[in-house]
């Protein structure tokens, strides 16, 4: 089953002037595109970002907080692949996280 984007990672999207759709590559969310041209596959499938993080908080699956923690171990634990501009890396983090 693909991935379901989010309302938050098609704003982040739009801020960034990205395109995005789900992934057709297998084993991942969603794929970015620039000007009709594919320049990214972000987000593992299987594993859960901050827009699902905030939807499982709202159904009271995991406690009030849990997001913004989970954000931040993300933001800790990708440092050094998160911040060159136009990375899969810097996509994930700004459109996932």
């Amino acid at each position: 089953m693909p991935y379901k984007i989010s309302t938050y990672t098609k704003q982040q999207a739009a801020k960034l002037g990205v395109t995005i759709k789900p992934s057709t590559r297998k084993g991942k969310k969603i794929d970015v595109y620039k000007n009709g041209k594919k320049i990214a596959s972000i987000g593992a499938l299987g594993m859960k970002d901050y827009p699902t993080y905030q939807k499982l908080e709202k159904a009271d699956v995991v406690p009030a907080g849990t997001a913004q923690k989970r954000r931040n171990a993300y933001k800790i634990r990708h440092a050094k692949d998160r911040m060159k501009k136009g990375t899969p890396g810097f996509y994930a983090d700004r459109l996932l996280w």
